[in-house]
């Protein structure tokens, strides 16, 4: 990957506002501040690991007006961009840490880039989840050849019985959080979409609580094209990181009603390093309904082929919505980063979609029993036209 520097001095400036603090899990990381020299070189060290997922031209172009670029990577094995954060801090291990294990606690596209990936390097797995845990994800991840141990009926009470089995068996004990070898592996995104589409004209990622993805990613943009727009979405339901920004530290993780539909979008925010570097070099953020992402969602299906949950549509979804007007005729690339919606969810966020977008028509009457009512029901129907 050939990469041509433009602008080390923008990139800088956000790192000397990043504050130091200690690692809130056992993956210690004394300096946490990201350069731009640590996402090229996590490039480098996780290209035979993860796919270069494509940056195609969409056909949903021309119906908004804005010339899209979807960068799909939900086409990764795990169906999750998390899987370039993860790689690179397995492979960053110590040899003797790697023979010893990690572990992980939650059924988040985090826990599952993790279990693939350790075993794939052959570095013992342990993932602990809730008893509350789909069927569907627990499986997953014992096929990605993880041990999985079902413990508590929260996550809460998971981490807790992970954080202990770590200490107890010198486990390294994994959670998402913005290390700076974390931070490297998903600013590769980054770098691919700027060597993927030139003259680009803005770059559209999912923000909300885990916006390491954001952050990151911005880093490596204005660092080659300062001129590049970064922008963020997040919903509606909780603006978490628009609260953060504005508060100047991360926000207290909110409660989400709709957590399975949300999934990692829904998490708080978890580092200072992330909010800083997205405060400094992202140029907007935006939030987006329910129904958009929805529709967006629909989209998605209909003209690309593309199963996504709600966090990889919600990019689009801030286009489909009307919340970037500036983006009419530009060159834009959107990250669609995740595709794990479970069956019974996504007929249900379909169902939805059809009839959101006047597709489908759903009703409710009362018939009196009497003969011919019901024929003269579907009679009126007829008449109307309807399918």
């Amino acid at each position: 990957m050939k990469i041509v520097s433009r602008n080390k001095e923008l990139l800088g400036d956000a790192h000397s506002r990043i504050p130091r603090k200690s690692s809130k899990t056992s993956l210690s990381s004394s300096n946490k501040l990201i350069r731009f020299e640590d996402i090229s070189a996590a490039a480098f060290k996780i290209q035979c690991g993860v796919q270069k997922t494509p940056c195609m031209y969409s056909r949903l172009s021309k119906q908004y007006g804005v010339d899209i670029y979807l960068k799909k990577e939900f086409l990764q094995y795990t169906g999750s961009v998390k899987e370039r954060g993860v790689l690179h801090v397995l492979t960053s291990l110590p040899q003797d840490q790697q023979r010893k294990g990690v572990i992980v606690a939650s059924d988040s596209n985090f826990s599952m880039a993790v279990a693939y990936h350790a075993s794939e390097l052959r570095i013992p797995v342990f993932v602990i989840m809730s008893t509350s845990t789909s069927p569907a994800r627990v499986k997953t991840c014992r096929e990605y050849g993880a041990v999985v141990i079902c413990h508590g009926t929260t996550t809460k009470d998971s981490q807790t019985h992970a954080r202990r089995l770590a200490q107890e068996n010198s486990y390294l004990y994994l959670e998402e959080e913005d290390s700076a070898a974390y931070l490297s592996g998903l600013g590769t995104v980054g770098l691919e979409i700027h060597e993927q589409v030139p003259k680009l004209d803005a770059v559209v990622f999912p923000a909300g609580g885990h916006c390491g993805l954001l952050a990151a990613s911005a880093a490596a943009l204005k660092h080659l094209s300062p001129h590049i727009s970064v922008i963020g979405v997040e919903s509606e339901s909780f603006p978490v990181l628009q609260q953060s920004l504005k508060a100047g530290h991360p926000a207290e993780e909110q409660a989400c009603s709709n957590h399975h539909f949300y999934g990692d979008v829904s998490g708080h925010c978890f580092g200072s390093n992330s909010l800083q570097l997205t405060g400094k070099l992202v140029d907007k953020v935006v939030a987006v309904r329910d129904e958009d992402i929805l529709i967006s969602m629909l989209r998605l299906l209909e003209y690309e082929r593309a199963t996504v949950d709600a966090e990889g549509a919600i990019g689009l979804a801030a286009l489909i919505a009307g919340k970037l007007p500036e983006l009419k005729g530009k060159r834009v690339a959107v990250a669609i980063c995740s595709g794990n919606l479970e069956l019974q969810l996504l007929q249900q966020c379909i169902a939805r979609a059809l009839t959101l977008d006047n597709r489908v028509c759903r009703f409710s009457l009362v018939l009196s029993d009497c003969p011919g009512d019901i024929a003269k029901l579907l009679e009126l129907l007829a008449r109307e036209e309807a399918r």
